[in-house]
């Protein structure tokens, strides 16, 4: 006890030291410049998601506008009747258009159906036919193997006979055709593991991904739409009003006109526009009359490069002299738009690329 009274003048230091100290101010200041560099990612979505709502408002009063405007040109009876006719005719492209994109779905996944049976009958032809070149190589791998061993068994069992000491020199002759027999086994040993090894390559194979359509089909697809686009142009110049035009000029503007006529003018129009939408969906004759417009297309159809789908749009316009042949246009008949140059229909956006 006493020693340790006499060692009671040191005193234990228990603050930290300097390099603890800077250690623990670094450390704070990582963690002051990481916080502010969080509150400023969330001042920046804050401003962000702010604009988007300002956007968002803004959109919502524009469309309420129009709201507005169309519930009170409805109302009105002077112009009620242009709005429904308007809004038809938007209507009936639309139709147009949702018909082709039906039609362009239905060839393609047909015609990539087609080509991937295709695509793996090929894929499976090559393999086969790698499979047979690999197993005939591993059959005569097998056979040298086996030829090889033989022959060392052979030359060992005749060198093991020959025991007495008059057979010294017969032994040395022995022992060097055992060493040649060795290393031609080797070597087929070396090709049997070749050999097995490219037959479980080929085994495990994996069959290559589907390309997509080829050029030829996205073509032939695109076509077809085109002359489809055609016949709906054909069927509608039936009636007499000039409804497509009317229907493009609609699907452009993003308020009603007034410039249909009279109240009886615009019953007259929807009339139109409600024969044209049967006639549209009109499915009696549709595969004969693309396929006539579709030949026409492909002898003249011409491509700005080897890789393009769509055809230029001056190829398929039609030459002089080629009109509508109907006969319920009489001898005022038409000719047919350069539906592609014209994008009725919104041709453009069904097109496969």
């Amino acid at each position: 006890m006493k020693a340790l009274r006499q060692l009671g003048f040191l005193k234990l230091n228990m603050r930290p030291g300097p390099l603890e100290e800077d250690h623990r101010v670094l450390q704070l200041f990582r963690n002051r410049a990481e916080l502010k560099k969080a509150y400023g990612g969330l001042q920046e979505e804050t401003f962000r998601l702010k604009d988007l709502v300002k956007q968002q408002e803004g959109a919502t009063q524009r469309v309420q506008e129009m709201l507005n405007a169309l519930e009170g040109r409805l109302g009105d009876p002077a112009t009620a009747y242009s709005a429904l006719v308007f809004y038809q005719l938007r209507r009936l492209w639309q139709s147009g258009r949702e018909l082709l994109a039906q039609f362009v779905a239905d060839l393609a996944q047909q015609q990539e159906e087609r080509e991937r049976r295709v695509h793996l009958a090929q894929h499976n032809r090559s393999l086969f036919a790698r499979r047979q070149a690999a197993e005939q190589q591993l059959q005569g791998a097998d056979a040298a193997h086996q030829e090889a061993h033989g022959a060392v068994q052979q030359l060992s069992a005749e060198r093991g006979r020959l025991t007495r000491f008059w057979h010294y020199f017969k032994r040395r002759a022995l022992e060097r055709r055992i060493a040649g027999a060795e290393a031609r086994l080797s070597e087929t040993t070396t090709g049997l593991a070749q050999a097995q090894q490219l037959l479980g390559e080929i085994a495990a194979t994996a069959i290559p991904e589907f390309p997509g359509l080829s050029v030829t089909a996205r073509r032939a697809i695109n076509l077809a739409a085109i002359a489809y686009a055609e016949v709906l142009c054909l069927r509608v110049a039936e009636l007499k009003a000039p409804l497509v035009d009317l229907a493009h000029q609609a699907t452009s503007q993003r308020e009603a006109r007034d410039d249909y006529g009279s109240p009886q003018d615009c019953v007259l129009l929807m009339g139109q526009i409600s024969r044209a939408q049967k006639l549209l969906a009109e499915r009696a004759g549709l595969s004969e009359e693309i396929r006539v417009r579709h030949s026409r297309l492909q002898q003249v159809a011409r491509y700005r490069t080897a890789n393009d789908a769509s055809p230029l749009t001056d190829s398929i316009a039609l030459a002089e002299g080629d009109v509508l042949e109907h006969a319920a246009l009489g001898a005022d008949v038409k000719r047919l738009p350069n539906v592609l140059a014209q994008d009725t229909w919104d041709l453009f956006r069904v097109l496969l690329r």
